[in-house]
């Protein structure tokens, strides 16, 4: 059995995924934007959402996560989740930390 992660980036998964290409080196398997959904479900859409992803699929080395647009509200709250990183070495740990804090809010280096 497996668990993916399915995150919902309200709105910035496109930004999310270029991001962890960017610091993690992540591999886009999959996207599938709202305005090729069936038309039954664009019904339930978000005006002007088209263009944002509905159902994403990247991989981190071996491990492959899921997300979302979803409501496209712009107000991702990653509250009450963790990813954990698993560096190969010290170098490989300082560059994925200071690639992922950029930008970032570092609660506890």
């Amino acid at each position: 059995m497996q668990i993916q992660p399915y995150l919902s980036f309200e709105g910035r998964a496109e930004e999310a995924l270029d991001f962890y290409k960017k610091a993690l080196g992540a591999q886009e398997a999959m996207v599938m934007r709202f305005k090729d959904a069936p038309p039954e479900a664009q019904a339930n859409m978000t005006p002007g959402s088209g263009d944002k992803i509905m159902h994403m699929s990247f991989k981190v080395g071996d491990t492959e996560l899921m997300g979302t647009d979803d409501y496209c509200s712009g107000k991702a709250k990653f509250e009450g989740i963790s990813l954990t990183y698993n560096a190969k070495d010290t170098a490989d740990a300082e560059k994925v930390f200071k690639a992922l804090s950029e930008g970032s809010q570092v609660r506890m280096p």
